[in-house]
Formats: C-alpha cells, sequence, structure tokens
C-alpha cells in the first residue's frame, strides 16, 4: 500500500489533474478551461495526492466550493488514477473536503454523483452522505442520472451517537 501525501493544488497541476479528469470522466470530463477556472476560484479548495517520493506524480484530486461563511459547501469532482484505486485514498481526499468545508463554517456539504457509480455512492453512503433527489438524465453526452446527495457536518469534537 502506498502512502500518500496532499497539498493544495495550484494552476501549475492543470496537465497532471487533466490527464486524470479525461482518463477517468471521458466523456463527461471536464474542459481545461474549466478547471482552471476551478482552481484559480477564490472559494474553491483543491487537492492533489502524490507518493512522498514522487510530488510532481499527482494520483488523484478533489475540488470543493465552500465560499467562507456560508452555510453549504459543494464536493465539485473527485477522481483517482486507476493505479491509485482501493487504497482508500478517495476516502482520505472527502474527509479533508468535508474538514475544510467545516473550517470553513459549512454546515452541510453536497455533492452529485453518477447513478451508475455504485463504488463512489457507497463510499459516500459509508461518510455518512444522504441521498436527497434523482437529477434525470445530468451527466450529458451520455443521459445518465445523478444522485443528489448531503453530508450534515457535526461541529468539531462532536463524536456521532
Amino acid at each position: 500500500m502506498t502512502a500518500w501525501q496532499l497539498r493544495r493544488a495550484t494552476v501549475d497541476d492543470l496537465d497532471a489533474i487533466m490527464t486524470i479528469e479525461t482518463t477517468v470522466f471521458g466523456t463527461d470530463a471536464w474542459s481545461r478551461s474549466i478547471m482552471r477556472a476551478e482552481l484559480a476560484d477564490r472559494h474553491g479548495y483543491y487537492l492533489v495526492a502524490f507518493p512522498p517520493s514522487e510530488p510532481a506524480r499527482v494520483e488523484a484530486y478533489a475540488g470543493l466550493r465552500a465560499p467562507r461563511g456560508e452555510p453549504q459547501a459543494d464536493i465539485q469532482t473527485i477522481a483517482v488514477s486507476e493505479s491509485a484505486r482501493r487504497q482508500g485514498l478517495g476516502r482520505v481526499l472527502m474527509l479533508s473536503l468535508i474538514a475544510e468545508a467545516r473550517e470553513r463554517g459549512a454546515t452541510e456539504v453536497f455533492l452529485e454523483v453518477r447513478a451508475d457509480n455504485p463504488g463512489a455512492q457507497a463510499l459516500y453512503v459509508s461518510l455518512d452522505f444522504e441521498e436527497l433527489a434523482v437529477r434525470p438524465k445530468y451527466y450529458q453526452p451520455d443521459g445518465v442520472d445523478a444522485i443528489v446527495m448531503r453530508h450534515t457536518i457535526r461541529p468539531s469534537g462532536v463524536v456521532p451517537a
């Protein structure tokens, strides 16, 4: 099992992020210009993950939109390269984004997940996300439904019952 290090993503990571983005999401991949704007947005918080001995080898990324002081935040995206999957990296990234949302004052985190991605859905459910709604044919051009999910952030130090 590989050890991973996380750091805040910058526009300098755009090439590595786009390689993962297009490989993982195919027809649903964001454009380079959209991803660049996300990385530069002051309300955004993007992380990249890499092996500590190879900081240039980005193997995953995740992004959050969470304006400071607002009660709601959104997980914008998360992707892990095929070679880095099944090692807990997605969970680490999600927990880091939720912690940042809490730090910024959010009490809820929302996301959309493809209805045909049971692995991601299982991860989100294990992190106490609940299904709220379905957006029919949200993911284009594939016409796949999106499941809207919400996580209620517990204040720091509060342990679930």
